[in-house]
């Protein structure tokens, strides 16, 4: 696939509908070393997970019986933005530990929201099932290639922006964002992969040498919960040779803390996770390295002013 030239047609698709978010050059969280920082925790619904919602919407014709996702919380609001925009109906399926943030972003969508017991897989379970039963077309929360398209525009963006790092740190679910970064960088730069302790599908994955089922647990779980990492992830990510890493829950909520603390930068666990793997010691640069992280999500529960 040219993943490049279906990035650049994204970028061109979904411009109108989504914003450019801002980089920024800082020091500080305990580092003797400069971090640049791409915050797309100010895109719309709070992640980068607009991006492949929309260009998924705008790419294919949505049927009759309307669009139907899966998600942990922060792709089930850009489906439902997406298709509030674009004038779809949508059923969004998100698991009880989505949290009272998430829910009540999708809510205010008007999206037909389904909260279901257990975890993302099972409300992949409930989308897919009504996928078949309704006709509905399902947007992929990562493993399809409209969605990693979308994701790509992120890293397109961030170059022509002036990005400088040999290094991007991004945090792991079920793999759109870091395949994205993948697919348009083209081992340009070094990509490094950054997974909680205890929700790791990618981590596992390129350990066994096939995409396999994990547990999910931890404080980052309704973002990066994924079972299984996605078929495209593993695939760019293996050929890639991507170095993975993971940090424990303790680091990401100290990096979610710094962020706060010292750049009054209010994000969800799963925002903080890249960084933490630098605070935390996981991933040292080398001398004269310049590194980057990716700050992909700001949904923090409860919200603050809610």
């Amino acid at each position: 696939m040219d993943w490049q030239g279906e990035i650049e047609a994204a970028a061109k698709r979904i411009r109108p509908h989504v914003q450019q978010t801002p980089v920024m050059q800082t020091c500080g969280f305990g580092l003797d070393y400069p971090v640049e920082l791409k915050l797309e925790h100010m895109q719309h619904t709070g992640s980068f997970k607009a991006r492949g919602a929309f260009n998924t919407l705008l790419s294919q014709e949505v049927p009759a019986a309307g669009l139907v996702a899966a998600s942990g919380g922060n792709h089930g609001a850009a489906v439902a933005h997406a298709a509030h925009q674009l004038g779809h109906k949508a059923r969004i399926y998100v698991p009880e530990m989505a949290g009272p943030a998430k829910i009540s972003l999708i809510e205010r969508t008007g999206a037909d929201l389904q909260v279901v017991s257990g975890a993302y897989a099972n409300a992949l379970e409930m989308a897919q099932a009504y996928e078949q039963e309704t006709g509905a077309m399902q947007v992929h929360a990562y493993d399809a290639p409209a969605t990693v398209a979308g994701q790509g525009t992120c890293f397109a963006e961030w170059q022509a922006q002036g990005l400088k790092a040999n290094t991007l740190l991004i945090a792991v679910g079920g793999g759109g964002l870091i395949s994205g970064a993948l697919a348009w960088l083209q081992g340009a730069r070094k990509i490094v992969a950054v997974e909680p302790e205890t929700s790791c599908a990618l981590n596992a994955a390129l350990a066994a040498g096939q995409p396999m089922d994990v547990e999910v647990s931890g404080v980052a779980a309704n973002a990066l919960g994924a079972k299984r990492i996605g078929s495209i992830c593993f695939e760019l990510a293996a050929v890639q040779g991507v170095t993975s890493l993971t940090v424990p829950d303790n680091a990401i909520t100290q990096a979610q803390t710094a962020l706060w603390r010292e750049r009054r930068i209010l994000v969800e666990p799963a925002g903080a996770t890249a960084l933490a793997a630098l605070m935390g010691g996981a991933y040292r640069p080398a001398a004269g390295e310049r590194v980057a992280v990716l700050i992909c999500g700001g949904n923090i529960a409860p919200d603050p002013l809610g």
